[in-house]
C-alpha cells in the first residue's frame, strides 16, 4: 500500500476506477454483533432500516437455541427474496455436533455459515462440506498459510463451497490473488473481507476489491465501528459502500 501510495499521483487514489470517480460502489453486508437476543434484534432492525439487505450475524455467544429463534423470527418478517442472511460461528461448533447444527440452521434459508468449527482440522472440516446441508465459508482456516502448495492442499482436502479473504491477514494483494486463483480452479466462490482496518486501510482494500468486479456483497462495512477513526471520502450508504471524492481525509483525532 505504501509503494502504491508514493507512485500514484493522489496518495490515497490507489486503484483509480469508476470507484474513486463516485460513480460505482461496492455491495456490502451489514454486521451484526453478539449479544443478547433483544441487543441482536435492535442491531438487525437498524441495518435493515439503513438499507441493508445483506445481514450477517455473528453466532456462538448465547445459547444455541435462542440463536435459532432469533433467525427464525427475521425468517418470519423477511423472506429470503428480501434478505440474505449469513452467519458466522467464529469455530464455535464442536466437530462431534456441527452437522446436526448446521441442519438445524439450513431450515433458515442461509447464504453460508463461515468457520462453523475452530481451523486446522482439516478432515473434520471436509466431512462437514461434504455432507452440509448449509454452503461453509472457510475463514480463520486460512490465516497463517502462505505457501502456495499448503494452500493448495487445504484446498484439495477441504473442497469448500466459500472461502473469506481478509487481505491484511493472508499476505496482502498478491496473497489475497493466489487464494482467489486456487479457489476458482477449486470451484468455490470467495468474497472480500476486512479485519477492523483503519479507514486508511480499508480505502485500499476497497478500492482494490472494486476493481476485482466480484458481485457479491463484501464484508467492507468495518470502518464506522471505530468512534476515532479517520475522517475519509469512504461513505456507507443504503447497503452499499462509496467513495465520496468531495470529502477530504481528516486526522486530527484529539
Amino acid at each position: 500500500q505504501a509503494l502504491l501510495s508514493v507512485k500514484s499521483n493522489d496518495v490515497f487514489n490507489l486503484f483509480p476506477s469508476s470507484f474513486t470517480k463516485g460513480k460505482g460502489n461496492i455491495a456490502i453486508n451489514g454486521l451484526i454483533w453478539m449479544g443478547d437476543k433483544s441487543f441482536m434484534q435492535k442491531q438487525i432492525k437498524e441495518k435493515l432500516k439503513s438499507g441493508f439487505t445483506t445481514i450477517k450475524l455473528k453466532i456462538g455467544a448465547i445459547d444455541f437455541k435462542s440463536e435459532l429463534d432469533l433467525l427464525k423470527s427475521i425468517r418470519n418478517e423477511f423472506s429470503v427474496d428480501e434478505i440474505e442472511l449469513r452467519v458466522d460461528a467464529n469455530g464455535a461448533f464442536n466437530p462431534k455436533y456441527a452437522l446436526e447444527k448446521l441442519k438445524q440452521l439450513s431450515d433458515f434459508g442461509l447464504h453460508s455459515i463461515e468457520q462453523p468449527i475452530k481451523a486446522n482440522q482439516w478432515q473434520s472440516m471436509a466431512t462437514l462440506c461434504k455432507e452440509t446441508p448449509l454452503p461453509i465459508a472457510l475463514d480463520e482456516e486460512l490465516i497463517g498459510i502462505f505457501e502456495r502448495s499448503e494452500k493448495e492442499k487445504m484446498m484439495q482436502i477441504i473442497d469448500p463451497q466459500y472461502i473469506i479473504l481478509k487481505p491484511s491477514l493472508i499476505g496482502g494483494i498478491q496473497g489475497t490473488n493466489e487464494w482467489i486463483e486456487l479457489a476458482e480452479k477449486q470451484g468455490a466462490r470467495w468474497w472480500i473481507t476486512s479485519a477492523l482496518e483503519s479507514n486508511i486501510g480499508l480505502n485500499a482494500i476497497a478500492q482494490w476489491t472494486y476493481t476485482l468486479n466480484n458481485k457479491m456483497p463484501q464484508g467492507l462495512g468495518t470502518g464506522s465501528l471505530f468512534t476515532n477513526n479517520f475522517e475519509s471520502p469512504l461513505e456507507v450508504k443504503r447497503g452499499h459502500l462509496h467513495y465520496n471524492n468531495t470529502k477530504k481525509w481528516k486526522f486530527n483525532l484529539f
